[in-house]
């Protein structure tokens, strides 16, 4: 195993390694303060192991990026790269005596060009940022994780995020075109273009892209930007069940309509979302699906979806009548998961992705499995890619809830297998799911993705522990 050549430092050794670091960093880039360096250690994952780093760093340049990478490979120091750690898999968990490497200060977008329709940035970009940015030329970068407002472009690269307008336009890896990256053996690699088409070799930047850190760390980034489209119109739709509402779903797309946002969120989810924000959200309703449309028309496009709905068996179809009240529309489902968070304190958000056409089964079987282990689970989904985000709730100071939390977060992603799904569309392995993603692409899948991290990765020192 790989794993087995990296130990932990003994004290001694970190203080070499701290050494060795400041022969080629600033002061200012390292801290060592204990308390400093434990609120590095995790992302916001439960039931996630993390070590203690041994020290934190966070470089400005690409240069300090390799100064690292060549020091932790002599000194055979496991590195974890890390962007704002708003992840959902414990990818960005600290192992041991590591060196987290904290790219949150590698923040400049680099450029903009409007005529070749592209972005080139830095890894600690924010994601809200860089779309505020283009927006000023005319132009979008579509992925929206929910926690745009704070995730890191690198972050989104690394687990291959998606977010609220999937449905439409796709997920982060359709939209980056070419990266710079560091190896664990501090040389920096470019991969990919910034054409619009290219087939050079083997496409190693989607190998990257939702690598999670394992294969190298994204230093910058050259990212597809499309024409901003229309302001969207959103429509809410209240259903008696939530099969009801996934069959309106099934509707939806069978008809060719190609919504710009198609989100789904359960009795749970509403509730809590209410009590959270006061939003006013209709909790009478056992789902409340939310569909958008960016196009000239989007009045039309609602009508029809709605009169699909209302087909489906929906009690209410209500469509917006302005920007303003499909932005708060929109901010409801962008505030469930705090929002179940707050429920019970502590939650593990399962990312199962399953064929649109099984999602109502998915949602009746974690009905049925909330009810067998006594808990509150809710759900909301990216319901047009049959992403769903089940949300455990339970109190972590009560054993045996947790417990019961655990079970039915694997029998969830069992349940997605079995449906011919996926143990996860957008939050990646990390270390929640390594024994599930053996599960899922077998043996031979797991040889192969271990010989490919054996080629990049020799030692062993990049983000070790995670993914399998």
């Amino acid at each position: 195993m790989i794993m087995s050549r990296i130990e932990a430092p003994r004290d001694e050794d970190t203080g070499n390694l701290v050494d060795r670091l400041l022969t080629g960093l600033p002061a200012e880039t390292v801290l060592t303060d204990p308390d400093v360096t434990a609120s590095y250690a995790t992302d916001m994952a439960s039931f996630c192991p993390a070590g203690a780093p041994a020290v934190v760093v966070l470089p400005r340049t690409v240069e300090q990026v390799q100064h690292v990478l060549r020091v932790a490979s002599e000194l055979r120091v496991p590195v974890v790269p890390q962007g704002a750690r708003t992840g959902l898999s414990g990818a960005a968990n600290a192992t041991d005596g590591c060196v987290v490497l904290s790219l949150v200060r590698m923040d400049r977008i680099l450029e903009i060009d409007p005529v070749d329709r592209i972005a080139v940035v830095e890894p600690g970009v924010v994601n809200a940022t860089l779309s505020r940015a283009v927006a000023a030329h005319g132009l979008t970068y579509p992925p929206d994780p929910s926690s745009w407002e704070t995730c890191t472009i690198g972050g989104n690269i690394g687990t291959a995020s998606g977010g609220l307008c999937c449905v439409k336009y796709g997920v982060t890896a359709e939209y980056v075109l070419g990266l710079d990256v560091v190896l664990a053996d501090g040389r920096l690699m470019s991969t990919g273009r910034r054409t619009a088409k290219g087939v050079a070799g083997y496409d190693l930047t989607r190998l990257f892209v939702g690598s999670e850190g394992s294969l190298g760390v994204v230093v910058r980034a050259v990212l597809a930007l499309k024409p901003q489209p229309p302001r969207q119109l959103v429509l809410a739709a209240e259903f008696p069940s939530a099969k009801a509402a996934c069959d309106a779903v099934c509707r939806i797309m069978a008809g060719g309509h190609v919504p710009s946002l198609l989100e789904l969120m359960d009795r749970t989810t509403v509730k809590a979302v209410n009590d959270l924000t006061h939003m006013g959200l209709p909790e009478t309703t056992e789902a409340l699906l939310l569909a958008a449309f960016d196009t000239p028309d989007p009045a039309a496009d609602l009508a029809a979806v709605g009169a699909l709905c209302e087909a489906a068996g929906a009690t209410e179809v209500v469509p917006a009548d302005d920007q303003a009240e499909s932005e708060l529309l929109l901010q409801a489902r962008r505030s469930a998961l705090p929002a179940l968070e707050a429920v019970k304190g502590t939650t593990m958000i399962d990312d199962v992705c399953v064929p649109r056409s099984r999602l109502g089964d998915l949602l009746d079987g974690i009905e049925r499995i909330a009810e067998k282990h006594r808990l509150t689970i809710g759900v909301c989904a990216h319901a047009g890619d049959g992403n769903t985000h089940p949300t455990v709730c339970f109190d972590a100071a009560d054993p045996d809830e947790t417990r019961r939390a655990r079970a039915s977060f694997d029998e969830i992603m069992a349940l997605g297998l079995q449906l011919g799904g996926t143990i996860t569309g957008e939050h990646g392995v990390g270390v929640l799911k390594k024994e599930w993603l053996a599960r899922e692409i077998g043996p031979v899948g797991l040889e192969l993705q271990r010989q490919i991290k054996q080629v990049f990765d020799p030692l062993g020192i990049l983000n070790p522990g995670k993914v399998f």
